[in-house]
């Protein structure tokens, strides 16, 4: 659909503001659904919702409008015309005139959600410029200036970081303050061609970007001198873009401190997401409005109701208990070893996963160990041959028709197989091939595709080893397959990075898991293997290096977004070797000194 056709599927009209002025306001859908009002930001006007308006008003009545001095409303005639309580009161005209007779669902972005804060919180207990016309409201990258204050103000040493990180991003508000320099810049045109080059958005109009400074020059100095915490009881849904490149997402989620009835999401992308990620937003805002008219909760609705409440009970400090709260994973071969512990953390953390393994008692007593710890509903089993892509596939849609699109998949089943290259037989090769790697593919083929749909990120671990990167001897079949999985997981990386979707490749080296316990050790009687395996299980053992610790890294991993996440020293320390000397690390593969 392009501009000119969302543009004009609405019907406008104007509604008078309290001191006079006229607003256009434009309306999309059916009058009788539920009505949702979107208020834009800096420096744009109401036409920055066309394609998330466009997209909601085949089941609400949508509505936006031009704010006091932008697109086609009328402007003030001097700078106290944009103060925050005229703009607040601007809002409840508007929803006086659309909605009289039923509260409104709020959409807002920039300094549009600025002053839509404003309009819901209320000082000292006193009802808020919208109190009682408000059903729930969504904030895109638009903090309460009261609340931008307080968290400018934090002292406590975990807080330095994230208060110094946001005041960077926030250098242009200053320069925007400065007189008669930045019209120069807009009027030249340089100013809107940055913008509109770097944030991939439409140039802006001069007259919306030049009225728009004195948002910046009459309401910072007086907000944020004298900040006073403002609260709200209205349902509050916080979409923080991770990318963006003015509101911090710890800025976006402070306002836990004053909206106890909060849900999170964080997107993938910058600031104009409302451009870039339209059917999104559109989404996320389908499935907060559906909640709140009495249908039960979206699951990734549900999952961002346990991370608001998290971050309401950590006083809106993030860490990591925060970050995982309600999460939902999928871990394959969690029957025992690295998946089980994997399991098991991810629970600990607050999230929920979905156990699977082809053993049904391995996957069985994983659920039960987890169930015992944390109660019921916190692990599922699923029986899965990561060979079989058609069972890869019903798991994939089995998991988003049950629990909904999943936030970490963990492609970890594998297995081993020991011996030389010539002692390796074909069945044996395709069987460590068809686990090792073609179960990873499939994993990553219909996991990846939810999450990259989904458009609220997530993360693919792929489990590979230390092997991938160091040659040996003993190893060529399971190597080969552990390095075709980490070259299979950073190109990956690379594609379904646009999608906010990481990828890491997990990296172990000895670790004391069951897998010793049944590696093939090829061209070797029953005898001979089962010493082999038994010498093997000793030596790792005493390597001490247990699947906890994996599970630790792999989560710390995953919260730093690692394309390359080695485990153990020696899978650092060979990593390492196989960058700067790979001569010195094939050395020990060689064999009668050829190489």
């Amino acid at each position: 659909m392009s501009h000119n056709e969302v543009e004009s599927a609405g019907r406008t009209r104007t509604v008078l503001t309290t001191d006079g002025l006229e607003l256009v306001v434009e309306e999309r859908g059916d009058p009788s659904g539920p009505t949702v009002v979107a208020v834009h930001g800096y420096p744009d006007d109401r036409h920055v919702w066309d394609r998330v308006a466009a997209d909601l008003a085949a089941d609400h009545h949508v509505v936006t409008y031009d704010v006091r001095g932008h697109g086609g409303s009328a402007a003030p005639g001097s700078p106290a015309g944009y103060d925050l309580e005229l703009l607040a009161a601007d809002l409840r005209s508007v929803c006086d005139a659309v909605s009289p007779g039923a509260p409104v669902h709020l959409l807002a972005h920039d300094w549009g959600a600025i002053q839509t804060w404003h309009a819901v919180t209320g000082e000292d207990g006193l009802p808020s410029a919208m109190d009682g016309r408000v059903a729930s409201f969504t904030s895109v990258s638009g903090p309460c200036l009261d609340h931008v204050a307080l968290f400018l103000r934090r002292r406590r040493p975990r807080d330095l970081r994230p208060v110094l990180a946001q005041a960077l991003h926030s250098w242009y508000t200053l320069a925007f303050r400065l007189p008669v320099l930045p019209e120069l810049l807009i009027r030249s045109g340089l100013l809107g061609g940055v913008v509109a080059r770097t944030e991939r958005i439409p140039r802006p109009a001069v007259r919306d970007a030049v009225n728009g400074l004195e948002l910046y020059r009459r309401n910072l100095p007086r907000r944020l001198g004298r900040p006073r915490p403002r609260r709200t009881d209205v349902p509050v849904q916080v979409l923080a873009p991770r990318a963006d490149a003015y509101v911090t997402p710890a800025l976006a989620t402070s306002a836990a401190e004053f909206a106890p009835d909060l849900r999170v999401r964080y997107l993938p992308g910058g600031h104009w997401v409302v451009r870039h990620r339209a059917g999104v937003l559109a989404r996320c805002v389908r499935e907060f409005v559906a909640e709140r008219t009495g249908s039960d909760p979206a699951p990734a609705l549900a999952r961002a109701r346990s991370r608001g409440a998290a971050l309401v009970r950590s006083g809106g400090r993030p860490d990591t208990a925060t970050r995982w709260e309600g999460s939902l994973s999928v871990v394959t071969g969690a029957g025992s070893g690295i998946g089980r512990e994997v399991a098991r953390r991810v629970a600990d953390l607050g999230g929920r996963v979905v156990v699977a393994d082809v053993s049904e008692d391995g996957a069985a007593q994983t659920v039960d160990l987890v169930t015992r710890r944390h109660g019921p509903g916190r692990a599922f089993p699923a029986v899965l041959d990561v060979a079989d892509e058609a069972a890869v596939a019903a798991l994939a849609e089995r998991v988003a028709a049950e629990h909904g699109v999943p936030d970490l998949v963990v492609n970890n089943a594998g297995i081993a197989v020991a011996g030389s290259f010539a002692d390796t037989s074909a069945e044996e090769w395709r069987r460590i091939v068809d686990v090792n790697l073609w179960g990873v593919v499939h994993g990553c083929r219909h996991f990846g595709a939810l999450l990259a749909g989904h458009g609220e990120g997530g993360t693919i671990v792929n489990t590979a080893s230390a092997a991938a990167y160091l040659p040996s001897r003993s190893l060529p079949a399971y190597a080969t397959t552990k390095a075709a999985v980490l070259m299979l997981s950073q190109c990956l990386r690379a594609e379904l990075g646009r999608a906010g979707v990481g990828v890491t490749a997990l990296c172990p080296g000895f670790v004391d898991t069951p897998i010793t316990g049944a590696t093939r050790f090829a061209g070797t009687d029953d005898t001979t293997q089962d010493a082999r395996r038994r010498a093997a299980a000793a030596a790792y053992t005493r390597r001490g290096y247990t699947p906890q610790r994996v599970a630790a890294r792999l989560v710390r991993a995953v919260e730093r977004d690692l394309p390359i996440a080695p485990v153990t020293a020696e899978a650092h320390v060979g990593l390492l070797a196989s960058r700067l000397s790979p001569a010195l690390v094939r050395a020990p593969a060689r064999v009668d000194g050829t190489r």
